[in-house]
């Protein structure tokens, strides 16, 4: 009997609650406020390179199945444990660390500010982490529980949102405006970067497969499902905010989505425009505190991390990793650093190692193809090299093209570079003097599923206990 249990719709939820952050709906307006409803193509190529991720992780996963720390595990495999220590630690568990922060931040300011609760911000941003963090600990029936309800919830409300600003069935006035204040191809493609944070982060879906009813066909359909979704869900409320909001007002609001709450449907459109915010951070927490914890865990048993990191409770949670990251993010959150301007440019930065991760992961394919041709995938992209190749350009370009500001962009690339080489000391002394393997050398695929068994450490312990006492 298959006990698992999660089934497509909580495998949908988690793709779906990861993506669609308040970051996000902010990026929308903003965007949608910069180029008009063209955006919505920028928007359509953005969620096209990250289908192509979905599909070469999905066919990583069909090759290497079960394995809970996901593209660290495909990367070592593939090309060694130093870029797989640099982009998983840059890409995910800083990155992710810091923007789960920023969302915490969101949820207590816009609770707060909605409701008029008499307790600060801040106040309400740690006790939902804490609330989190504790749920998490209880393990994966758990998550799944949460994050069916508010990423459900979250689907549900921008939905209907959309629509009813599509068909102008707002309480509020309509705007007579124009659909595009641009048409120009350059123009359109230069939002291609800010569109992309949009659909950025199906891949958590991958940590959670072992839990995963018929994870062979949900895996790749969910994070389809996902991306579909999301892309829906936000072109409709472009359509929207060309009927509600002006195009000037959308681009310099903070708050874009919360503006056009207010013009749709006046106060009650702010309550729930605040409420659909408050679904999008939980659910964005929640998905980051058990995806990060299940990636730790999974780097922990290669070797990348602390042998404390793969250790579970009794719920089969986590129980470090999930600590680790629910603590950095109340650490940041309770210094406020979450709400300075700087932080954005922080994100930004480590947004860029997210894309290094997805361009490894094209590579990564494309190497497994070169290695083992014949072995058996229940998933694999068509059309040979080419998507995988396309996924490689597209995602390059927008990492060079991250921010239409020359100065900017020369900032972020420093700060990467930065971090990069941080990262790239830690991982070097790491793998020399912890595990002791070469730098830059592949790990047997065999070697590294068989790593995921909890009863691997054990064996391989006794063996060289028993090596050395046949040495001596």
């Amino acid at each position: 009997m298959d006990n698992k249990k999660l089934g497509l719709g909580s495998v949908v939820s988690t793709g779906v609650g990861l993506i669609v952050a308040t970051t996000c709906l902010m990026s929308l307006g903003q965007g949608a406020g910069a180029v008009g409803c063209v955006f919505i193509i920028a928007m359509v190529i953005a969620c096209a390179l990250n289908m192509l991720t979905a599909g070469s992780l999905a066919e990583l996963n069909a090759l290497m199945p079960n394995l809970s720390g996901g593209l660290a595990q495909y990367t070592l495999a593939c090309l060694g444990p130093f870029p797989s220590i640099v982009s998983m630690i840059g890409g995910y568990v800083v990155c992710n660390s810091l923007a789960a922060s920023v969302e915490a931040a969101m949820f207590g300011n816009v609770l707060q500010q909605a409701l008029a609760l008499p307790v600060p911000a801040t106040v309400i941003s740690v006790a939902v982490i804490v609330l989190l963090i504790a749920a998490n600990l209880f393990g994966i029936d758990m998550f799944a529980k949460v994050q069916d309800v508010v990423a459900y919830a979250l689907i549900g409300s921008l939905l209907v949102l959309g629509i009813v600003g599509v068909i102008g069935a707002g309480s509020g006035q309509l705007v007579e405006q124009s659909a595009n204040l641009t048409t120009a191809p350059k123009d359109i493609l230069g939002m291609t970067a800010a569109a992309f944070w949009l659909f950025i982060g199906v891949e958590f879906i991958i940590p959670i497969a072992k839990d995963v009813r018929n994870a062979r066909k949900n895996i790749p359909l969910g994070m389809f499902i996902s991306l579909a979704t999301v892309l829906l869900m936000q072109t409709l409320m472009v359509f929207g905010f060309r009927r509600y909001v002006k195009w000037s007002d959308l681009a310099s609001s903070p708050v874009p989505h919360m503006l056009y709450g207010v013009n749709l449907l006046g106060t009650p459109g702010r309550i729930w425009m605040a409420l659909v915010s408050v679904f999008a951070a939980v659910s964005t927490l929640n998905s980051v505190i058990s995806g990060l914890g299940k990636i730790c865990q999974g780097m922990s048993k290669l070797g990348m991390l602390p042998g404390i990191f793969m250790k579970t409770n009794r719920f089969g949670a986590p129980v470090a990793g999930i600590l680790l990251i629910g603590g950095g993010i109340l650490l940041v959150e309770s210094t406020g650093l979450s709400t300075t301007t700087e932080i954005s440019f922080i994100l930004l930065t480590g947004s860029v190692f997210w894309m290094v991760s997805y361009i490894l992961a094209h590579v990564n394919v494309l190497i497994m193809r070169k290695r083992l041709p014949k072995a058996p995938r229940s998933f694999k992209t068509p059309f040979g090299p080419v998507l995988p190749v396309i996924g490689i350009i597209g995602t390059a370009y927008m990492i060079l093209n991250i921010s239409p500001d020359p100065a900017v962009r020369n900032k972020i690339w420093l700060l990467t570079g930065c971090i990069f080489v941080i990262l790239g000391v830690y991982a070097f002394l790491w793998i020399k003097l912890k595990m002791k393997i070469p730098v830059f050398k592949a790990m047997p695929i065999e070697k590294v599923m068989a790593m995921e068994n909890e009863l691997y450490y054990p064996a391989h312990k006794a063996s060289e206990r028993s090596s050395a006492f046949m040495k001596g």
